[in-house]
């Protein structure tokens, strides 16, 4: 076998930039070899089998054209959980995770387990994040496509929380019509498709792979969120919090859609990068 199939080799002859080829490489050897990440520097003169080496041109391949690197592993981390992914479901996104830190403070205010729903679950990132940060909380998921709810069943099964999460297939509200899930809740998560049809991000990066149904709603990019907005009421308790997602652009549409609801204590809540990411609103407490 040529020399020129070492991972040194193949890392540095690829055109790839280097994080990403380390990442697909590492996944290479852990799935043939079950060798951590540290070998491309440890054993960086080891030689690629045939079979492996055909792997890892087949992910070098299909990257170069765009593919994601979390649908080519399956995996992605998301606040403090790894998260199986498929091309059936939006990839998990660190600015996402502002709503599992404005939910788990929300938590720890009550003095007893909380209810929480996170609408439109996709891979079952919120849900499930929520649910191991807080064991003692109650967890309710939906999603109207049921390709995502498997996905999201199937992490739930790998991190141990399939006694923890209730999942429930639907459009939004809808899933909530058997009386077991007619329930008042504590908090109300959801991260809805936001981007505006012709959006020009839709035909980029990674959103080009990813399911359109999770990324826009066809048209202004607030048709969801006044969808969920609106009826909130109706599925808090007294004093509840909603909180959702937004797009960069969308906070003060956003917070109107929340006073229009009759909703209370309306905060902006910005991610890491300190841009305006969700928006939050209390239920009137009598």
């Amino acid at each position: 076998m040529s020399t020129n199939t070492s991972l040194r080799s193949l890392l540095s002859d690829s055109a790839l930039p280097q994080n990403e080829a380390k990442i697909l490489l590492a996944f290479v050897i852990d799935k043939h070899y079950q060798l951590p990440r540290s070998a491309l520097l440890s054993r960086d003169e080891m030689e690629l089998s045939p079979e492996a080496l055909e792997q890892w041109r087949n992910l070098e391949s299909k990257r170069l054209s765009g593919e994601p690197i979390a649908y080519l592993v399956g995996k992605r981390g998301f606040h403090e959980i790894d998260l199986y992914v498929a091309p059936g479901v939006l990839i998990p996104r660190p600015e996402t995770e502002i709503l599992v830190e404005v939910a788990l403070r929300e938590i720890q205010k009550l003095n007893r387990p909380a209810t929480i729903l996170d609408l439109g679950t996709g891979s079952g990132a919120i849900a499930l994040a929520i649910a191991h940060s807080a064991p003692q909380a109650l967890v309710t998921a939906t999603d109207q496509s049921p390709e995502a709810l498997a996905i999201a069943k199937m992490n739930a099964k790998q991190l141990g929380l399939v006694d923890r999460v209730q999942f429930s297939e639907g459009d939004w509200y809808g899933a909530l019509e058997d009386e077991y899930l007619s329930t008042q809740f504590d908090v109300i998560i959801s991260n809805p498709p936001y981007i505006a049809a012709g959006d020009r991000h839709l035909t980029e990066g990674d959103l080009r792979f990813e399911p359109a149904s999770a990324l826009t709603d066809g048209g202004s990019g607030l048709s969801c969120l006044e969808a969920i907005i609106s009826q909130a009421e109706h599925h808090l308790k007294p004093g509840g919090l909603i909180t959702v997602e937004h797009g960069f652009d969308q906070s003060d549409a956003t917070v109107h859609l929340m006073k229009r609801a009759n909703l209370q204590d309306i905060q902006v809540h910005q991610d890491l990068a300190g841009h305006s990411r969700a928006v939050s609103g209390r239920k009137l407490a009598p």
